[in-house]
């Protein structure tokens, strides 16, 4: 038997709610990648992995970090950080960044092209009664003005942000914030990422999990693996089919 049957098999086959992270999993964050080409030709891939790679790293930095004697918070919201870090990786490839073509890089941001699979998924959750939502780093306008340029409002239930704690996934209470607003336990939702740290966080915390493994990429080795790992979206609905 398929190894990720068996493993389904050991737990609730019918969760009660599906948690969708929205930067790499709803939203296509290399996309920007396209207008980094023509402002900066033969360096857009380069600008697009970089500026993530150094927007994930911030807020994992304000998250763990604070600044003096009264360990005061260092957070940003999710924006800034974004703009931190496309900054940082402009600097980093020695790339002029004037302030007109960051604002067209980071009004993109705002505009992420959505993977093709989402409405379809989403519309055969709503039509099975299942609670939808998003559970994200990004701060709330970021996330109402790409849930709307997507489409999307309509077939989620609750969008969530974690600027309300001020704390970054992987922190625990990230993840307690899908919990709450769901009123389930986190064994009874299934948490969705196309970001391998971010489905191993999830799972720690106990929700059902599945990574969305678009890149063909390896999982983390920490010794924890995704409950189900598939190549888009509509893996998840393999966790409502008996």
């Amino acid at each position: 038997m398929d190894k990720n049957r068996v493993s389904a098999l050991r737990t609730p086959q019918f969760p009660g709610a599906v948690l969708f992270d929205a930067y790499g999993t709803l939203f296509d964050v290399y996309s920007v990648g396209l207008l980094a080409e023509q402002l900066f030709p033969g360096q857009g891939q380069a600008l697009g992995l970089l500026w993530r790679d150094k927007q994930i790293e911030y807020t994992r930095l304000v998250t763990t970090s604070r600044r003096g004697p009264a360990r005061e918070s260092v957070y940003q919201p999710f924006w800034e950080l974004t703009r931190a870090g496309l900054r940082y990786a402009c600097k980093r490839l020695g790339l002029t960044l004037s302030s007109e073509h960051e604002q067209q890089l980071m009004n993109q941001y705002r505009h992420l092209s959505a993977f093709p699979e989402n409405r379809e998924v989403l519309q055969q959750l709503k039509s099975r009664g299942i609670a939808t939502g998003i559970l994200s780093n990004g701060d709330p306008e970021m996330l109402g003005i790409a849930v709307r340029s997507a489409g999307l409002d309509g077939l989620l239930d609750h969008v969530i942000s974690v600027d309300s704690i001020r704390q970054y996934k992987t922190h625990p209470d990230a993840y307690a914030l899908g919990t709450r607003a769901l009123g389930l336990p986190a064994s009874q939702v299934v948490f969705v990422s196309c970001n391998s740290w971010d489905a191993l966080g999830a799972t720690w915390f106990g929700y059902q999990t599945l990574w969305v493994n678009r890149y063909n990429l390896p999982f983390e080795e920490l010794g924890t693996q995704p409950l189900r790992t598939g190549p888009n979206l509509r893996e998840v609905l393999a966790f409502f089919t008996p």
